[in-house]
């Protein structure tokens, strides 16, 4: 088992050639959209890596245009104005970021209201910015594009809820398939006649109704909205959960079982409301919502449910991708995007994890990527004070907006980022985090972390041929052959975090001098 740390042209089989540099890229690198929804108004401003592009601004104002909808058949008047108050902001901000173009939608409470095109012409009179309409198999569409922007090529059950209508989508194989949209609105609920007894039953005969358009759907539930992710957050707080980053939390359907009751038998809405960080007017909802999901989890029975931060907007954004585009690996082009734009020598992640390499030849596939993203993002922090930046780079890895990471996975790439730059684990402030993973796993990220912490010292130049690495596991020998060049810069520091890092493999090491 053993690579050569030499200069290659190409990127090798495992990841194609980056694609953050490419006209087709470019032209994706800074997109605004809007979101006209039944309860919020939402710019948001995406930068970057345009396959996983970070939020440049993003920006939320609770209107709630289709509060009392059901009853008047008009939009709310005091959510109208404040919508088109935001409307206009937003157009202001987005001159000022000097977008050329904002793309706008408005979905069920817009649709659905008698005055709907006489706000869109409103809106276009004062700020210029055209309204589209959207029906809600458009909606289902788009938010379960978004899913896959973060799940390229994943499968299952995308459910959608806004304030006035929930959507459902199914994908498989990165394509999205049928679709059905409904009144299953919290706001809609609030009309329902017949009390608590009355919505219950209209709740499953509703959802009696989808499950038979939409078949056997036993897959994974992905959940996208603002209703679901203040779920979520209540999911959490129920359990004690440490890491609270929502988007890719799991939840099991006896989990969403224990929330809904304990949201349901909570005798303090506002303290829990507090205790979770929910604005007022979501945690209203909040209540209404948990009777939706659990009776959606009832009656579909998905194996597993993931909460997905990412919707109609990263659908209305993954809409203008290439498909060359769409197919990459999220997490992957963000590294290399961070690594490019941060790093003091570019091109250099792609060196270190051919010298590694061969530490992780068993691995499988899924942890080869993570080497890989580990690899590109290992000097992307340098700026931060030395005395913190094991710390600053944990933090990142955890909390970052990394599309295409379980949390499992998070924690694992951030103890190798933070292994890094030191030798020891604890007395940090994330330590309640490490059990998210096994005692096997925060090994192997040492492991990595401490491989990338001596590689580091050996290069100062991307293209110079320095030596590899040679490891034979049953044996617990590890060999490092140096070329003559690489000779000098082993100095003591460097022989002993090569000591560190063998004694983290429980391995016997030898140093060679290579030949020419």
């Amino acid at each position: 088992m053993n690579v050569s740390l030499s200069p290659q042209t190409g990127d090798g089989s495992l990841f194609g050639k980056p694609l953050f540099e490419d006209p087709s890229a470019r032209a994706l690198s800074r997109v605004g959209v809007v979101d006209v929804g039944s309860n919020s108004v939402r710019l948001v401003v995406f930068d970057g890596a345009a396959r996983s592009p970070a939020y440049f601004y993003n920006e939320k104002i609770m209107c709630a245009l289709g509060a009392g909808l059901s009853d008047t058949g008009h939009l709310n008047p005091e959510g109208r104005g404040r919508a088109l108050n935001a409307l206009t902001r937003f157009q202001r901000l987005a001159e000022g970021m000097g977008l050329s173009d904002l793309s706008v939608v408005a979905t069920a409470a817009v649709r659905d209201a008698s005055d709907g095109l006489e706000f869109r012409s409103d809106v276009l009179r004062e700020t210029g910015l055209n309204v589209r309409v959207i029906d809600g198999r458009e909606e289902a569409r788009l938010s379960a594009q978004g899913v896959l922007l973060g799940w390229p090529g994943s499968y299952g059950l995308v459910c959608d809820i806004g304030g006035s209508s929930m959507e459902l989508a199914e994908i498989s194989d990165g394509e999205v398939g049928r679709r059905v949209t409904s009144d299953l609105g919290p706001l809609k609920l609030q009309t329902v006649k017949g009390g608590k007894k009355g919505r219950r039953a209209h709740i499953k005969t509703v959802m009696e109704q989808l499950q038979g358009e939409m078949g056997t759907q036993r897959d994974r539930l992905f959940l996208v909205g603002g209703s679901w992710r203040a779920i979520a957050r209540v999911d959490m707080h129920r359990r004690g959960y440490p890491l609270h980053v929502l988007h890719e939390y799991r939840m099991t359907p006896q989990s969403v079982q224990r929330t809904a009751k304990f949201i349901q038998e909570h005798d303090d809405h506002e303290a829990l409301r507090g205790a979770c960080g929910i604005s007022s007017a979501r945690m209203a909802l909040v209540p209404l919502a948990a009777e939706v999901l659990w009776r959606l989890v009832k009656t579909f029975r998905p194996k597993d449910i993931a909460v997905s931060s990412y919707g109609i907007r990263e659908g209305m954004l993954y809409e203008q991708m290439p498909q060359r585009l769409r197919d990459r690996d999220p997490l992957i082009e963000a590294c290399r995007f961070a690594e490019a734009k941060d790093a003091r020598m570019p091109g250099f992640g792609k060196l270190l994890y051919q010298f590694i390499e061969p530490l992780f030849k068993s691995a499988p596939e899924q942890r080869k990527r993570l080497i890989k993203a580990a690899c590109l993002l290992h000097d992307v922090s340098w700026r931060a004070h030395p005395d913190y930046r094991a710390e600053v780079c944990f933090d990142n890895a955890t909390r970052a907006n990394l599309g295409g990471l379980k949390h499992s996975e998070r924690i694992f790439l951030g103890l190798a980022l933070l292994h890094r730059y030191t030798n020891k684990r604890e007395g940090t402030h994330f330590e309640e985090l490490y059990d998210l993973i096994d005692e096997k796993t925060q090994r192997d990220a040492e492991i990595l972390g401490k491989a990338m912490r001596f590689g580091a010292m050996l290069w100062m130049e991307k293209d110079a041929e320095r030596g590899e690495f040679r490891w034979f596991p049953k044996k617990r020998e590890l060999e490092l052959h140096l070329s003559p060049d690489a000779m000098p810069l082993f100095g003591e520091v460097a022989e002993a975090r090569l000591n560190s890092l063998a004694g983290s493999l429980n391995a016997q090491v030898t140093v060679k001098k290579r030949r020419h």
